[in-house]
């Protein structure tokens, strides 16, 4: 709240550190020491001396490699506290500011995870946000990064909350090297002023967290245990004290300066003719082997990754990592974006296939097999098959994508009506409009009419589309032979027709006064059985 004051106000605090936030009696937290503060139109210059400003341990890259800061530079710091307040030490240790100044500009700040694993991924997040060594990268202002924060604590539960973090590793021995220190009959503090003219400070108003700011009581020389050194504030004297103290001052702030004029110049050496060096990344085109060309020309690697894209012709550049015009430290390596294949495809046919079947036949097109969103009948796929895609065969899809399917139950049961008695036409049609195939085969029958199933086979139950259904059809009663009975009296032809299974019609012709057949019809031959006879008696 009170940095947000103070990016709201225009002000920059350049120094944001441990030593610099107060805690009163009633809780409040206050932010102290605007002495490096420059107004924010200011601060992406690196004007005066151009000396090298804050605490190596909370600078961020740009300060470090520019000179040039802004709300974002704040940020940074304030990440850097929130990792030592997490996990009990900071992110980067070094026997000399350069060697933690080196990993600021070189390395990622680390998940504070890392260092206490029982801390939750999004407060994870918000410090590796915080610390993102690209300015871009990071929370515009404090205001964004206290909003960030505040909806992260909202969103944790109490056991998160209320935890007990881990205990950290014991942080090495500090050693007179480890900070741009004063010598210890020196009052000042490590901080290096720009110029000798006095910082304006701003009003309390300014950079209070809130309305009732109080200026801290002047806190007396000291270095804390955990070995942050505390500032010094200076009070009004006498000219004659004044002018004893410069003279025994002298000597150690001469020899202070002196040393930081070679750490500083140790620093220009470093990132402008030394490793830390910095060059901006040439524009890159053409195929792989142009790049490459391009890159080695410029005094750089280069790293092929592999991308699909519809847009650039396959083999050529897509884009740069960094991009063109980008800093890029001399001899670095930029990775440059080849295009390997399209970015679409056409879906390949895969019904009738089984799961199995169709995953190789999608990965060679790097498309991956979906979820199955049901199963239906099928007359001709398999039970266990696909009988449906989506997208269909030959759709346009993205590479990476999936195809979901819908799997065959197999052919549907159909049950199978019984149609004896009825028909034979009428039979056959109903079981053919059922999708059944349907054979008839012929059959005498004394018992069932001529032209009408007697049976069929099966006679019940479920078959499937496309199955064969028998029928067995009448053709009436058998034909046998007609016996010859003309001449033979009535009595004797009744006999032997009715014997042979005929039914026997009597037609007498003057009464029948000789009793003998003199015709007869049919007369010979074969008939149907139990067909009828008609005999004439004389």
């Amino acid at each position: 709240d009170a940095l947000s004051a103070a990016h709201r106000a225009g002000l920059v605090h350049r120094d944001v550190k441990p030593e610099n936030v107060l805690i009163t009696a009633d809780g409040r937290v206050k932010v102290a020491d605007f002495g490096l503060a420059r107004a924010a139109s200011m601060s992406n210059s690196s004007a005066t001396t151009g000396m090298l400003m804050g605490t190596a341990a909370y600078l961020s890259p740009e300060l470090v490699t520019r000179g040039v800061a802004d709300a974002r530079s704040d940020v940074y710091a304030v990440g850097i506290m929130t990792f030592e307040m997490l996990t009990g030490r900071q992110p980067y240790v070094g026997e000399v500011p350069i060697q933690v100044a080196f990993q600021h500009v070189n390395a990622e700040v680390p998940a504070p995870s890392t260092v206490d694993p029982g801390l939750p991924v999004a407060v994870d997040e918000l410090v590796t946000w915080a610390t993102s060594r690209d300015p871009d990268l990071r929370p515009r202002d404090a205001a964004e990064l206290r909003a960030l924060a505040q909806r992260i604590h909202d969103q944790l539960d109490n056991e998160d909350l209320d935890r007990i973090p881990a205990a950290p590793p014991a942080p090495p021995p500090p050693t007179p090297s480890t900070e741009l220190a004063a010598t210890p009959t020196s009052p000042y503090p490590t901080r290096v002023v720009e110029d000798e003219r006095p910082p304006v400070a701003p009003t309390a108003t300014d950079l209070a967290a809130g309305p009732g700011f109080e200026p801290p009581a002047p806190p007396t020389p000291a270095t804390s245990s955990d070995g942050h050194q505390h500032a010094v504030p200076l009070t009004a004297t006498s000219d004659r004290e004044s002018t004893g103290r410069r003279r025994r001052r002298g000597l150690p702030i001469l020899i202070s300066l002196v040393v930081l004029a070679l750490v500083l110049g140790g620093f220009g050496w470093y990132f402008t003719a030394g490793p830390g060096a910095y060059t901006t990344t040439p524009t890159v085109s053409g195929n792989a082997e142009d790049a490459k060309r391009t890159l080695s020309a410029a005094g750089l690697g280069m790293k092929q990754v592999d991308e699909y894209s519809d847009d650039v012709e396959i083999g050529d550049v897509l884009r740069t990592e960094p991009s063109a015009g980008e800093r890029i430290r001399k001899g670095g390596t930029v990775d440059v974006v080849i295009v390997s294949d399209t970015k679409t495809t056409q879906t390949p046919n895969i019904v009738g296939k089984s799961p199995e079947d169709a995953t190789p036949i999608l990965t060679e097109e790097k498309l991956e097999l979906g979820e199955t969103t049901g199963e239906e009948y099928s007359d001709s796929i398999d039970e266990g098959d696909i009988v449906s895609q989506t997208p269909e065969a030959d759709a346009k899809i993205e590479r990476g994508q999936s195809v979901s399917v819908v799997l065959s139950k197999g052919p549907e049961p159909i049950d199978v009506p019984n149609l004896a008695g009825h028909p034979a036409d009428e039979a056959t049609g109903t079981l053919e409009g059922l999708g059944f195939d349907v054979t008839t085969k012929d059959q005498f029958s004394e018992s069932v009419a001529k032209g009408l199933v007697i049976s069929q086979d099966p006679h019940s139950g479920t078959r499937h589309r496309g199955d064969t259904i028998e029928l067995v059809v009448s053709q009436g009663p058998p034909l046998v032979p007609v016996p010859n009975v003309v001449n033979q009296k009535s009595a004797a032809a009744i006999a032997t027709l009715t014997q042979a299974g005929f039914k026997v019609n009597q037609v007498k012709v003057l009464g029948g006064a000789f009793d003998t057949v003199r015709e007869q019809s049919p007369a010979g031959g074969t008939a149907p059985k139990g067909s009828t006879v008609t005999i004439r008696i004389v």
